[in-house]
């Protein structure tokens, strides 16, 4: 009966990110670039795992396609980020960066070369190469990923993450997350961005300037300079923490031990 209850739940949730998706999806949206689209992939992948996220992707994205006339992007975009965001999560037990991490690469690498075949041969689009949509669509999942991980990341800090996951029947992990693994994600993504810069401007840019050369150094370093200010900013905290929770395990064992070590009767 359990079981079923929590299935049902895992249902009604996915309907309602289906539904939050499709709403949504317009915000920020250039073609090539659905910045929200990204921000419930990863949000469904963490609460429900990859199958569902994907699920999630195919359902918005054919939804977008028959009433708002979007082209296959919708789905190119998004189905592939979903369960590689979610299989990360898993694989790596729990951190929040990883499910970033697989929605840039599975949208933005994977599910943007995917995207020339299916443009070029379906939808009659010409002039197309296949890296043609790797920088807009980095672009939207850097920009929606990380929406994603600072909510998630919030949720976690509030213990209210593992009560979700805990309700909806997912998978649970004790807050692997840790100051330095966010921070190396972060540095990880700017050298997505990196590729991404050097990507767009070898594309866009016919003769490519000082400036535009440059862009590709600023992505990277940009991205380089956050890491290293979230580890400053939140090393510390991660040490209260850690020492606030010893205290508290401290302090249970006096009670159930007390002071001399002998066990209270």
């Amino acid at each position: 009966m359990k079981n079923s209850k929590t299935h049902v739940t895992k249902l009604v949730f996915l309907a309602m990110m289906v539904a939050l998706g499709v709403v949504i999806s317009p915000i920020l949206r250039v073609e090539g670039m659905c910045p929200m689209a990204h921000f419930i992939n990863v949000t469904c992948a963490v609460m429900l795992g990859p199958w569902y996220a994907f699920v999630c992707a195919l359902a918005i994205g054919i939804i977008r396609m028959a009433c708002m006339g979007i082209p296959p992007l919708a789905l190119t975009g998004a189905i592939f980020g979903a369960f590689l965001s979610g299989m990360l999560y898993r694989l790596s037990k729990g951190k929040l960066v990883c499910a970033f991490i697989g929605e840039v690469i599975g949208t933005g690498i994977i599910g943007a070369i995917i995207s020339y075949p299916v443009m070029t041969l379906i939808w009659g689009r010409t002039g197309l190469t296949w890296f043609f949509y790797v920088p807009s669509f980095i672009a939207g999942t850097l920009i929606g990923g990380s929406l994603a991980f600072i909510f998630l990341k919030h949720l976690q800090k509030a213990h209210m993450l593992s009560t979700f996951q805990t309700a909806l029947g997912s998978q649970v992990y004790n807050n692997t997350d840790t100051v330095v693994n966010d921070s190396l994600g972060i540095a990880f993504l700017g050298f997505i961005g990196y590729l991404a810069a050097t990507v767009a401007v070898k594309q866009f840019v016919a003769e490519p300037g000082p400036v535009a050369g440059s862009i590709k150094y600023i992505v990277l370093i940009a991205f380089i300079a956050v890491a290293v200010v979230y580890w400053n900013t939140n090393k510390g905290k991660e040490n209260n923490i850690f020492d606030a929770s010893c205290n508290r395990s401290r302090f249970s064992n006096e009670l159930f031990y007390g002071n001399c070590g002998s066990k209270i009767t």
